[in-house]
């Protein structure tokens, strides 16, 4: 499982951020609590210094440093029962100048173990999901809300042999699988019918779903895919680290999902760059979904047969047919 670094590092700025309030704030809170009640601030102090006597005192003979150490324990028990006390008749609680750490498991370091910590993993997929909702309704653009109602279910297409309603049928059960069980072994998808079948909508949820289980998912259209590809090709724009960092997500996340393939103004450049993200990503065994108007035999007046082969021949072929759910919709 690939993670987006681009995600991954302002998950981790947003934890540090978060880190740095709750340590503000317990110094406001430390603050207030010494101008009320000064004995709490002069006992501090002294629990400190003996921290620095209790590594003194351990440069000492065995004895001696058995002794000194439990005469020193005793004293801050003794202190610190006194603490607690003062700290309730004040109003407060005993725990009230306890520093707590917003992650019991990592104590804020952000590691567990050797792992990221969950904690930044949480944070992680907020950030890919409000990436994704960005460009995609997730709201609203969920499995359970997809409905079958606006599909014919009583003309036969000549080419297909089936309604439009049990195509739409069959397509929507296989994206939902594709979703639950994605991973590893999981196929590459394209995705092809006329506009407002419902191609980008099957997108974004299976997007939603993939993503909520921890893979990295970025969506785009083809027309800005390929325009970050001329970019840091040719060193535009006005962050040349952000562009470089955008194309090694298509080329690295979990599952691509590029939508409108076709749309874009088609050129030598945009032809090389589709075929390099192809090929790429088949190579380091990414997966990736493809959304066009176009079938595959009408993409072949445009694009390269090497390109045409690696559509047909490693992807998954889900073909949309009948009435512009968008119009329908727009109609009621």
């Amino acid at each position: 499982m690939a993670l987006d670094g681009k995600i991954l590092r302002r998950a981790r700025a947003l934890h540090t951020a978060k880190k740095a309030q709750r340590e503000v704030a317990f110094r406001q809170r430390r603050q207030g609590v010494y101008a009320k009640i000064p004995r709490i601030q002069e006992i501090d102090a002294y629990l400190q210094e003996t921290i620095l006597e209790t590594i003194h005192i351990a440069l000492g003979s065995e004895r001696e440093v058995n002794a000194r150490l439990e005469e020193i324990g005793q004293r801050n028990q003794a202190l610190q029962a006194e603490r607690s006390a003062l700290l309730i008749q004040g109003g407060f609680g005993a725990d009230y100048l306890d520093e707590t750490p917003l992650c019991p498991v990592c104590s804020d370091t952000g590691v567990d173990d050797t792992a990221i910590c969950a904690c930044i993993m949480a944070i992680y997929r907020t950030l890919q999901t409000e990436e994704l909702s960005s460009l995609l309704n997730l709201g609203e653009e969920h499995f359970d809300a997809f409905s079958l109602d606006f599909y014919d279910d009583r003309t036969i297409h000549p080419d297909f042999g089936m309604t439009a309603r049990e195509n739409m049928s069959m397509n929507y059960q296989l994206c939902a699988k594709y979703a639950d069980t994605f991973g590893d072994k999981s196929c590459n998808l394209f995705l092809t019918g006329d506009p407002g079948l419902g191609k980008t909508f099957l997108s974004a949820c299976i997007a939603k779903v993939v993503s909520e289980t921890g893979f990295s998912v970025v969506y785009d259209t083809a027309a800005h895919v390929f325009s970050r590809f001329e970019e840091d090709k040719f060193r535009r724009g006005d962050d040349p680290e952000e562009v470089q960092g955008d194309v090694a997500r298509y080329l690295d996340c979990d599952l691509l999902i590029v939508d409108d393939l076709g749309t874009e103004m088609t050129t030598s450049f945009v032809i090389s760059a589709l075929y390099h993200l192809i090929n790429t990503r088949l190579l380091k065994k990414k997966k990736t979904i493809v959304s066009s108007n176009y079938s595959t035999e009408a993409l072949s007046g445009i694009y390269t047969p090497q390109i045409l082969s690696r559509l047909e021949g490693e992807y998954e072929v889900l073909t949309f047919f009948g009435q512009d759910i968008r119009k329908l919709k727009k109609g009621q």
